[in-house]
């Protein structure tokens, strides 16, 4: 299955991705008329929270586009849009990736081996050049770009105007002409300019300033509506000097098409379904939010946003406008980092060594707290892994909170993830305080923008010279009795029990009402039956407990 997967996905566009997921049943086309002004966002959000399919909205009120949304909603359809079937998988292009990431000379002949197999795949990944790109079927310049016909979306009520989330922004270095592609949020300020909002830390923000050291234009191109892979590919951080371009085809397995830009020096993915070409003057700025952000909130607002000029803009014949919206999770951004998570692990590894296992939890927003897990050596090793995290990645440096626990510990599991915090952490001697690093400024806990501390959380198991009480042994079955009960478990007339994990929330929520609530939800109304549907799923755990 994975060999037929990768190379049907592979194929180059979004189109052809779309078709794929709609074969497997993801993707709902909507006729109805809808409204780029917050319809489609709700309607998007509703189908998020519920991990429904991606939406296809074929008839948008002010514009001629169609809008394609919640394409990658869901871990599963991030893992397709890699040719994978499941998160697993990633972490196999995780470990290629690291090899790349910070070579090593071979030690061992398997190692030669498995370098010259990476290498081989950065040969096949190299992109290509198409000379007749379908992103350039239809050519606007000067007068004739109106970014108003876009069915840009306008998500929350409180947002200042409409915005463009899914649009890869390419940028070029004017001193060593190296590339950066990246996904910044883009507002509509008239109908041939936007501002852009980006961390002060991304890779086209040192181009800008670089540009205006020489005081120079910065030239932008933003391409809309491309293969999952591709947008993974610039969402992934890299050394400055990899191409995101390298990386996608590493991802893909196959180079990535480029095409020169009509009116920019810069090249975009061939088969785009729109690009946008302009440039960005230093100093010269607009007023750009609020609108909402990954936070959760909306964001402040910023008067001196670099304003982009749009004087080109190409697309396919009947493009599709790809988007996305951010906001409190689960959101698409969500689902994408969790999958990238995958992806960072053996990366993170190789830079640091004695982490196990990481994980970013959705809840805490994909970056904001990591849980790590070390096969502890030494005193002082948690702490000295939790600085090591913070720097390893570029992205990690705005990490707040950083848990460290022992191997043992499921760090995907959050009831033993408390469990050591609470059973292994002593506040004034395992709790330590960075304070005044630079931080996300759209951060509203910190006390100053931009700037903030972090927390890193010792939960490991504690070794002399860190305590000088003795450790008690953990409780553990029996390993015998276990094994006895495992085979004798259809002797007890237990095998056609579904057992899954006590829900403690759903037993408060129900109390022991709960019995005679269910029995009185036997009517014979449609909603009724729906009801006792979603309470079935728990009956067997609570009946024998209440």
């Amino acid at each position: 299955m994975r060999s037929s997967l990768h190379s049907f996905i592979m194929a180059k566009d979004l189109r052809d991705y779309l078709n794929y997921i709609e074969q497997r049943g993801q993707l709902r086309r909507i006729q109805a008329l809808v409204d780029p002004n917050l319809e489609i966002a709700e309607i998007a959000n509703r189908m998020l929270q519920q991990g429904g399919p991606a939406l296809l909205f074929e008839n948008v009120k002010g514009s001629p586009y169609p809008v394609a949304v919640n394409v990658m909603g869901t871990v599963e359809r991030v893992c397709w849009g890699l040719g994978m079937e499941h998160p697993a998988e990633l972490e196999e292009l995780g470990k290629k990736l690291a090899i790349l990431y910070q070579p090593r000379p071979p030690k061992k002949l398997s190692q030669a081996i498995e370098l010259g197999k990476v290498l081989f795949d950065v040969v096949k990944a190299k992109p290509g050049r198409d000379f007749l790109p379908s992103c350039q079927q239809v050519v606007l310049k000067d007068e004739a770009v109106d970014l108003t016909q876009l069915p840009l979306l306008r998500v929350y009520p409180g947002d200042a105007d409409k915005v463009i989330t899914l649009g890869l922004m390419i940028t070029k270095d004017p001193e060593n002409k190296i590339v950066n592609v990246g996904v910044y949020r883009l507002q509509l300020q008239s109908k041939n300019t936007m501002t852009v909002q980006w961390l002060s830390v991304r890779g086209a923000t040192r181009h800008l300033r670089k540009a205006a050291e020489r005081r120079q234009k910065l030239e932008v191109a933003v391409a809309i509506g491309v293969h999952p892979l591709i947008i993974l590919a610039a969402a992934t951080p890299l050394p400055v000097d990899l191409s995101e371009w390298l990386f996608a085809g590493i991802y893909g397995g196959s180079g990535v098409p480029l095409a020169k830009c009509k009116t920019v020096d810069l090249e975009v993915p061939a088969d785009s379904e729109f690009v946008l070409e302009g440039t960005i003057t230093p100093g010269e700025t607009g007023i750009d939010g609020p609108a909402g952000d990954h936070m959760g909130y909306y964001g402040g607002v910023n008067e001196k946003a670099p304003l982009i000029h749009f004087h080109c803009m190409t697309h396919r014949k009947n493009p599709i406008y790809l988007t996305t919206f951010s906001g409190r999770p689960p959101k698409e951004d969500a689902m994408m980092a969790i999958a990238l998570n995958r992806i960072y692990t053996p990366i993170l590894r190789q830079q640091v060594p004695e982490i196990v296992d990481f994980f970013l939890p959705m809840e805490a927003l994909s970056y904001k707290a990591a849980v790590i897990s070390i096969d502890k050596a030494y005193p002082g090793q948690a702490r000295r892994a939790a600085l090591a995290f913070w720097s390893a990645l570029p992205q990690f440096s705005y990490t707040k909170f950083v848990i460290v626990v022992d191997k043992d510990i499921n760090i995907r599991d959050p009831r033993q993830v408390v469990w050591a915090i609470t059973s292994k952490v002593d506040p004034a001697r395992d709790v330590f305080i960075l304070p005044d690093n630079p931080f996300d400024s759209l951060d509203f806990a910190t006390e100053k923008r931009g700037l903030g501390s972090k927390m890193g959380i010792d939960a490991t198991t504690k070794i002399y010279p860190e305590t000088d009480r003795p450790w008690a042994d953990m409780l553990l079955p029996d390993p015998d009795t276990a094994a006895m009960v495992e085979r004798r478990w259809v002797e007890y007339g237990l095998a056609d029990l579904q057992l899954r994990e006590v829900d403690n929330s759903i037993r408060r929520s129900m109390g022991c009402g709960y019995v005679a609530h269910r029995k009185r939800l036997a009517c014979t109304t449609n909603h009724s039956k729906i009801i006792q549907k979603s309470f079935k799923n728990c009956s067997n755990n609570l009946d024998g407990l209440i």
